[in-house]
């Protein structure tokens, strides 16, 4: 004796099981998310098994987590176990991250709106002179959550490319072309100090530019002090210490990392934050060496 097949559910009561919308049950066919277990050729109605009721519900459950489409589909193809519950984790990990990130965001521009100056008093302002120095170079657009990877990716690719040539020269440092934020994507620069002999034969494998003689006011950070957006308030300082001095920016915003940040103790000098450079009133043209960038290690 056969098995009587078990009725199929029209698209309007699986949505009225799962709690789903029409709309996000057709949605979710057209991502693969849920495709219905048969579509009918002539009219195409679609129709569920009720054992899919429970894939409906865990989507459901899944975007309570304000979890993206793609992130559920990753959690939906590791299936049931500990393959999924590593995917979910690992998403709720981030998740968390990220709002560590923004709550420290909001005290710190709880204490900048209402004239707090905390972020001022935290950094002694220092300057220096830069010499010309030939450097390998790497350039992206990039927003502020990528850095933390793509910082170290770029910087281990010149360094690198440097080892194989003399090696590295002087301290590491990041050029920041234009603002980095969720909303802007910079660009940004990685540059590895090389010996200026050596630049025709690394230019094979990386580009190479000159970075000019400068001097640069900047803020020493410990480990603990180049997380963001902590860091905003070494950039605060900086500029206001160029206004305070009558300077003007010359110059794009820049870190100097002269410390290894990913083992260095929390207490540690790790980089330098500079801004951009400024130019005295009357002095000398920034093309003379006079830039000073705001933040640097």
């Amino acid at each position: 004796m056969e098995d009587t097949p078990e009725p199929l559910l029209g698209i309007g009561e699986f949505a009225r099981r799962s709690r789903l919308s029409l709309k996000a049950l057709r949605l979710y066919d057209r991502l693969g998310l849920l495709p219905p277990d048969r579509v009918d050729a002539g009219t195409g109605y679609r129709f569920y098994r009720n054992d899919q009721v429970a894939r409906a519900r865990l989507i459901v459950l899944l975007r309570r987590l304000d979890m993206p489409l793609a992130e559920v589909a990753g959690v939906l193809a590791a299936g049931d176990g500990p393959a999924g519950a590593d995917r979910l984790a690992d998403y709720w990990a981030s998740v968390e991250r990220r709002i560590a990130v923004q709550r420290e965001l909001a005290v710190y521009l709880r204490i900048r709106l209402s004239g707090g100056e905390g972020s001022r008093g935290m950094h002694r302002i220092e300057q220096r002179e830069v010499p010309e120095q030939t450097v390998l170079s790497e350039q992206r657009h990039i927003r502020v959550g990528e850095l933390p990877e793509w910082i170290p990716a770029a910087s281990g690719r010149l360094q690198a490319v440097a080892d194989a040539h003399g090696g590295v020269h002087a301290a590491p440092f990041v050029v920041l072309h234009g603002e980095v934020s969720e909303d802007s994507d910079g660009p940004v620069e990685v540059c590895v100090p090389i010996d200026p002999s050596l630049a025709a034969l690394a230019g094979r494998s990386a580009a190479v530019r000159v970075e000019p003689a400068h001097r640069e006011l900047y803020a020493r950070l410990t480990r603990a002090q180049i997380e963001y957006p902590q860091i905003l308030g070494a950039y605060d300082a900086v500029y206001q210490a160029v206004a305070e001095r009558g300077l003007e920016a010359a110059g794009p915003a820049r870190e100097v990392y002269f410390g290894h940040v990913a083992t260095a103790p929390p207490a540690e000098p790790v980089l330098r934050r500079g801004g951009a450079g400024a130019v005295r009133p009357g002095g000398l043209s920034p093309a003379a060496g006079s830039r000073w960038p705001g933040t640097c290690p």
